[in-house]
């Protein structure tokens, strides 16, 4: 996935593709994938409960983007993506663990790839303060365990089993993306 996310990156950078919000990201990431996955389905938003029949348990109804084999018996790549536009630095940043957690439960529930995929062009989300959750996105501490939802209701948190190092990578000007291979 790192290769076909950097040459997508590359299109992006050269002005081949644009990427605007979550929406246009998702699209045409999706649509880059279709063109490679010749023998796979290509589908967005799909309900977890295509796939699964239990479903009560998961972070999330939907799947951004999925992959799979046409007879639904293998189940490639569930992809989350984010690219957050209106500040809202801490809430964005627990979104993106709830995906990571999310995917998580999806891998183990039977996707053979599970990936988070973050742009971002606001250097708040990549750099400053590293305190609190800021400290996975900005400050090199590697994201797992238990994560406190930063403001609001408090009380709510998700359970990163993984451990993952985050490390944005620069696409053009102030954009970046983040890769989390689950």
């Amino acid at each position: 996935m790192r290769v076909m996310l950097d040459h997508f990156c590359r299109m992006v950078a050269q002005g081949h593709v644009e990427v605007y919000n979550e929406f246009s990201l998702q699209h045409e990431y999706g649509l880059f994938l279709r063109h490679a996955q010749n023998e796979s389905r290509v589908q967005f938003e799909r309900n977890v409960s295509f796939f699964f029949n239990a479903t009560d348990h998961f972070l999330k109804k939907e799947i951004d983007l999925s992959v799979f084999s046409l007879d639904r018996q293998e189940l490639h790549y569930a992809i989350e993506f984010k690219f957050p536009r209106n500040g809202q630095y801490p809430e964005q940043m627990y979104s993106f663990c709830k995906d990571i957690a999310f995917l998580e439960q999806l891998k183990q529930a039977g996707f053979r790839n599970a990936f988070f995929i973050a742009f971002a062009d606001d250097h708040l989300f990549y750099e400053g303060n590293a305190d609190g959750i800021y400290r996975f996105f900005r400050g090199n501490v590697p994201l797992n365990g238990m994560i406190q939802k930063p403001t609001g209701n408090q009380n709510e948190s998700v359970m990163i089993g993984g451990q993952y190092q985050l490390q944005w990578t620069p696409v053009a000007g102030t954009l970046k993306v983040l890769l989390v291979e689950i």
